[in-house]
């Protein structure tokens, strides 16, 4: 009969149970080893300085070098909209936030580099120079809010260094008794999963020699190896150093130019965007994916900045390439010089700041059930408010902007769909905490306001409106639940 409510078999609530006890070990390790992404503040950049060079001032040094670059070569905003190849209109309006962040705060996250920064040398020298970084550690000012060393790597030859200038500036940093907030380390030139678990061995004697709270010390995994790529046997290796590091990995760097000669390219043409750079950055995505570990593009090594015309191509082209990164959803880079910041920040919030009017209208509709051009489903609507989150961390915006344009119901961990069990796991030892699966605010980027994809959406939604003209139809897609809008178009 129509509309009878059917009968549910008897074998249900068995069969239920029996696939509950078959899955559990399966649950379990989903949760353990993908717990969400961290909704906390990620630098937009990590600056490295060769260990022997740095000083505690250089934060400030290097600020004050980078305005000078900008007196110099863009001192207008049209000049610095010229330099960057974006439009007058998103620059301009950040003219002044950018003289302030470089005056004030003009590096988010420091590494101080004991590896191909500074070369090799005797023990005492090296001995010597960790001494001094501990002293710049101490002192450094304007603070940035995450710094540490890269340190030599575990390959044999470098391996026992390596370990004594890692054990040596901990020590330094840690003689409170506390892992400093922001401390990070950086492991080079990973060839193998054992050197992850050799890592992860190292912090935990460092941790019980000092009275170190275990699971305190957390590092990145720099993957600019063929071999971390992919493993003898033709597996992804670096999916397996994230689960090997024990919860201690932080983040994966990708490394230009080691990657890159590995592979033989030319040194003319190695670079964050060539074709075998994307393919080793969108391994090291996926296998980053919903694990809590983040991931860094590497760096460019043009500096030419001797006249205006120099500094205009090399502005333009780090600017194209923090953007080409942005879009690609991947959130922090290198950068190897003070010229770098200007168009590091500018790139930065000129993405989220192009994003925030439809993200904010995006969300509200979807939140009042309101029919619109997009149908966005839930994992869209936490990345739209991801947009929204992270151009506040990136200083993009403040919350009374997103109000201000239309996003009054917005929050960064709002509840998109029904609650998941692994939303009330404790997180890993040395990891924020993060929001639940059904929290979770997806690092996939957004780019649907960018100008490379509006021909695309307006195709998109063209399309969609045509295929719901019927207003029947457009008031089942608007009450259909799953958090679905459909078209209101004619």
């Amino acid at each position: 009969m129509v509309g009878a409510v059917p009968t549910l078999p008897d074998f249900l609530p068995g069969l239920t149970a029996q696939l509950d006890e078959q899955l559990a070990a399966a649950d379990h390790a989903l949760a353990q080893r993908y717990p969400g992404d961290p909704v906390t503040r990620q630098p937009v950049h990590t600056v490295y300085v060769a260990a022997d060079l740095a000083t505690a001032d250089l934060p400030r040094v290097w600020g004050e070098q980078s305005l000078d670059l900008l007196s110099r070569y863009a001192a207008s905003p049209g000049l610095l909209a010229d330099a960057t190849g974006a439009p007058g209109a998103d620059i301009e309006p950040l003219v002044e936030r950018l003289t302030a962040t470089l005056r004030d705060r003009p590096i988010q996250d420091l590494r101080l580099d004991f590896e191909d920064g500074y070369g090799v040398r005797s023990d005492d020298a090296e001995d010597a120079a960790v001494d001094a970084a501990v002293d710049v550690f101490a002192g450094l000012a304007p603070r940035p809010d995450w710094l540490g060393i890269r340190f030599k790597s575990f390959e044999a030859p470098t391996r026992a260094r390596g370990l004594r200038t890692l054990a040596l500036f901990v020590a330094g940093v840690c003689r409170s008794g506390q892992v400093p907030a922001g401390l990070t380390l950086t492991l080079p030139k990973v060839t193998s999963v054992d050197q992850v678990r050799a890592m992860v061995t190292a912090c935990d004697r460092i941790e019980q020699s000092l009275g170190l709270p275990s699971g305190s010390i957390t590092f990145e995994v720099q993957v600019e190896t063929a071999q971390a790529i992919m493993a003898a046997d033709g597996t992804a290796a670096v999916a397996a150093m994230i689960h090997a590091g024990a919860g201690r990995v932080s983040s994966l760097h990708y490394g230009t130019f080691d990657y890159s000669a590995g592979l033989g390219i030319a040194a003319a043409y190695q670079a964050p965007d060539h074709p075998a750079a994307d393919h080793a950055k969108a391994v090291m995505q996926v296998a980053a994916a919903q694990t809590g570990v983040r991931l860094s593009d590497g760096s460019t090594n043009v500096i030419a900045f001797g006249d205006q015309a120099q500094a205009h191509a090399t502005w333009r082209l780090h600017y194209r390439l923090v953007e080409r990164s942005l879009i690609r959803g991947i959130y922090q880079g290198w950068d190897m010089h003070p010229g770098h910041l200007p168009t590091r920040y500018l790139a930065n919030w000129v993405f989220f700041r192009r994003a925030m009017p439809s993200a904010c209208e995006r969300l509200s509709a979807y939140l009042d059930r309101v029919a619109g051009d997009v149908m966005d489903e839930p994992a869209t609507a936490r990345m739209l408010s991801t947009a929204l989150l992270r151009g506040v961390h990136c200083g993009a915006f403040d919350e009374a902007e997103i109000i201000a344009a239309g996003g009054r119901r917005w929050r960064p961990w709002s509840t998109w769909s029904p609650p998941d069990p692994r939303s009330a796991r404790e997180p890993r030892p040395g990891h924020p905490r993060r929001v639940g699966a059904h929290r979770r605010l997806s690092a996939a980027g957004v780019g649907r306001d960018h100008r490379w994809c509006r021909d695309r959406d307006r195709r998109s939604r063209d399309a969609i409106c045509r295929s719901r003209r019927a207003p029947a139809r457009r008031r089942r897609g608007a009450d259909a639940g799953h958090g679905r809008r459909a078209c209101a178009r004619q």
